[in-house]
């Protein structure tokens, strides 16, 4: 057998395109299809050219069973083994009755989408770093496991769009880890790593919590979002450390997530900062 092929690792089965579009794509529904390929440079890269290219209309889930050019924040490289995780990226156009004002609030909905599923399907806690990373818990650490990036286009009919992608690490083994404090469901003991089932909850959970948000016109607050975002949110009411556009630092309290999504930091004169843009570091307690 190749060691290139599809089942050469049988721990890492391929996903099964068809029972997914079967579960998820439906008229009249958010998702109005999904590919699976087997390798590509970055899901978000290739839904972004074909929105421009005006070939993918809102709704369409992009899924790649390897990444070797995935993008994470400040263009940070996410790479991972074939088939070890889940990385895909969704087209959405929540349209003019969402303000453009609150979809810096996509991010966070993603991750909170994701985090509640996962807890669910993967039995296995995990927690959302501002502003869009996932945590799981390995030998007693906090670990990232999952990332988010959120970058806005055009669709087909030249409307704002957005491309949302996210990443999860979920059999990754401790020597296959793109760094030494990364983690994986696996890692963290969760007792499924069945890949189809955790990507069918995700998007499931994902579609529930982006009709909720479009049909409330974006409202954080009668969405019940921030309200959701805030109880799994692993970064409020610690001590951290802002790094700022620019190399300055901010250190404080991350107090509040406000109705912007911002991160409000209070620093030790008790100013406060909001911030819509900044790296935050967990800082441990002394």
């Amino acid at each position: 057998m190749s060691p290139r092929s599809r089942w050469s690792d049988l721990e890492r089965p391929p996903l099964n395109a068809a029972a997914l579009r079967t579960a998820l794509v439906r008229e009249g529904g958010p998702y109005t299809g999904l590919t699976v390929t087997e390798s590509t440079g970055s899901t978000n890269a290739d839904l972004l050219a074909a929105a421009r290219a005006g070939t993918a209309p809102a709704g369409t889930v992009l899924v790649a069973e390897e990444q070797t050019s995935g993008r994470g924040r400040l263009g940070r490289g996410w790479s991972a083994p074939p088939r070890s995780g889940l990385f895909f990226s969704v087209l959405l156009a929540p349209g003019p009755a969402v303000p453009a004002a609150r979809w810096g609030w996509l991010p966070l909905l993603a991750g909170v989408a994701a985090a509640t599923a996962l807890s669910r399907t993967a039995g296995v806690d995990t927690a959302l770093k501002w502003p869009n990373d996932l945590l799981v818990t390995v030998d007693g650490e906090e670990r990232k496991f999952g990332g988010i990036l959120a970058e806005r286009t055009a669709g087909r009919d030249g409307d704002p769009a957005v491309v949302l992608g996210i990443g999860l690490n979920v059999s990754l083994r401790a020597e296959e880890l793109p760094v030494p404090h990364a983690g994986s469901l696996r890692l963290a003991g969760a007792p499924v790593l069945d890949r189809d089932p955790l990507l069918r909850a995700v998007l499931r959970s994902l579609a529930d919590w982006y009709t909720r948000w479009a049909d409330s016109g974006g409202d954080p607050a009668a969405s019940g979002l921030d309200a959701a975002y805030a109880a799994g949110c692993a970064t409020l009411g610690r001590q951290v450390r802002a790094e700022l556009p620019g190399g300055a630092e901010l250190h404080g309290e991350a107090a509040a997530i406000d109705g912007d999504g911002r991160i409000v930091v209070v620093t030790g004169d008790g100013t406060r900062h909001p911030l819509a843009a900044a790296d935050i570091v967990h800082l441990r307690a002394t």
